[in-house]
């Protein structure tokens, strides 16, 4: 029987950076994963394969529409769809293959398996190769994730009915895609298979799309797929999903208002109406770990949970399902294991949508800060006004910057345009240290580059932008 000072169920984001750190911190840690590969969701079937697919889709489109502008002749495109599942499948091994370096070189042990918390101090694990084990641990943590969530009574096959997982996988370009959902996932994957050459239906039961998103910015993302093709069904729910015909797929939608029902007919369905947390088979109700009604598992600011030795991270605690936030929470409980002042700023968790252009938020939207009845300032500054957007020929979009209307304090920003998640993250930072619009104002930006638009924004706030 193994003996450690942490046991980690789940080798996610959350999960294997918490290994590591505290490894780093001198702790002796197991790090228990069901998976074949390490590195959870996002790096196999997630964020890191969908990007790779975004990537390779923006640059099959700029081959076959833009390249010509740059006076790149190219003949005939072809998309050769089998290639692009390679190098997305490449990108991924060599993801999962650096955490495994990662967790030799910090002598953080993977035990292949399926845990169970059997104990508060005893971790059961099905063991791949067969057999138990056992891991006694003064602390364990809960790093399981979170799992796609379906409709109900609409039954996911991962060929025609299509989870974010299936989505990543299709043999063939569909010439009609649904997607149900207008959140992160399902804009961004129906922007991979719209530049592809699938025509790309999105069905949200809202009123709007992203609703967490600052209002103006959501607008705008709206406008800008609808002129790259993408067809919006707003305040539209999905009643059913026929998929008895071998021809394609049927939906029956109707106004979430309510109204007459009509079919739209497909050929795949990508459902991406949200995650759920992933406890299944933990024995958290043995142990006694209490779940909310949503499946949370509810936690303090030390990220322990009812039971003083057990923790949990990530999307299986209330808050943003985002892959940095619960990397940051893993480094957070690491460190205070350890006798250190861990910690997460929760109101500096950035978050991007990947489609093209990008969308990188942080901080508070306008609603909430109109709800909230704080007085503020908007700085905005066009990319259209952006020198080198002009030279990359990507001027779609704005910088805003929210910023308090007495002490000038950043509250909020958000960016819609080219490397918007690369761009917030100059705000994420202003906002840690308590910034204000003036600091930002007066640091120096180098010349051209896309971020002058945050500068420009932030001499905005103060009606004194320089080049609009």
């Amino acid at each position: 029987m193994a003996s450690y000072d942490l046991v980690v169920i789940g080798s996610g984001p959350g999960g294997y950076v918490a290994a590591i750190r505290a490894a780093q911190l001198g702790l002796s840690v197991a790090c228990v994963e069901k998976r074949a590969t390490l590195g959870g969701t996002c790096l196999n079937i997630g964020c890191i394969p969908s990007k790779a697919l975004l990537q390779s889709s923006e640059r099959y489109e700029a081959a076959k529409h833009h390249l010509a502008d740059h006076g790149v002749q190219v003949g005939s495109v072809k998309l050769d769809l089998a290639q692009m599942m390679a190098r997305k499948d490449k990108v991924v091994e060599a993801n999962t293959k650096g955490v495994e370096f990662l967790f030799k070189k910090n002598k953080v042990r993977a035990v292949a398996g399926t845990g169970r918390i059997t104990g508060p101090n005893s971790v059961t694990v099905a063991l791949t190769a067969g057999g138990e084990e056992v891991l006694e641990t003064k602390a364990i943590l809960i790093a399981t994730g979170s799992d796609s969530v379906s409709l109900p009574g609409v039954e996911i096959d991962e060929e025609r009915v299509v989870s974010s997982t299936g989505g990543l996988t299709l043999k063939a370009v569909p010439k009609h895609l649904v997607v149900i959902g207008a959140g992160y996932i399902g804009l961004e994957m129906g922007s991979v298979w719209g530049r592809l050459g699938a025509e790309v239906t999105v069905v949200e039961y809202l009123d709007r799309i992203t609703p967490t998103m600052d209002g103006e910015t959501a607008k705008t993302l709206q406008r800008i797929l609808e002129k790259q093709g993408m067809k919006f069904r707003l305040g539209t729910k999905v009643t059913k999903v026929d998929t008895s015909s071998k021809k394609g797929v049927t939906l029956t939608v109707e106004p979430a208002a309510g109204g007459a029902a009509e079919t739209i007919a497909c050929d795949v369905v990508l459902v991406a109406v949200g995650r759920r947390p992933y406890v299944d088979g933990l024995g958290l109700a043995e142990v006694g770990v209490t779940v909310d009604e949503r499946g949370r598992v509810p936690v303090d600011h030390h990220f322990r949970t009812n039971v003083p030795s057990i923790f949990a991270i990530g999307d299986v605690i209330p808050g943003a399902m985002l892959a940095h936030k619960a990397e940051d929470e893993g480094v957070a409980v690491a460190e205070l294991l350890a006798g250190h002042a861990g910690h997460v700023n929760y109101d500096v968790i950035p978050a991007v949508i990947y489609t093209a252009p990008e969308v990188g938020s942080v901080g508070k939207t306008e609603e909430e800060l109109k709800a909230a009845g704080i007085a503020y300032k908007v700085g905005k500054f066009p990319f259209t006004a952006n020198g080198r957007a002009r030279a990359n020929g990507a001027t779609d979009g704005f910088a805003k910057i929210l910023a308090d209307k007495t002490t000038d304090r950043v509250l909020g920003a958000h960016i819609i345009g080219p490397e918007a998640g690369t761009l917030i993250a100059e705000i994420a930072v202003a906002m840690e240290f308590g910034a204000s619009a003036e600091d930002v104002a007066r640091t120096c930006h180098a010349h051209p580059t896309l971020n002058e638009a945050v500068k420009e924004a932030a001499l905005a706030v103060d009606g004194r932008a320089l080049h609009m």
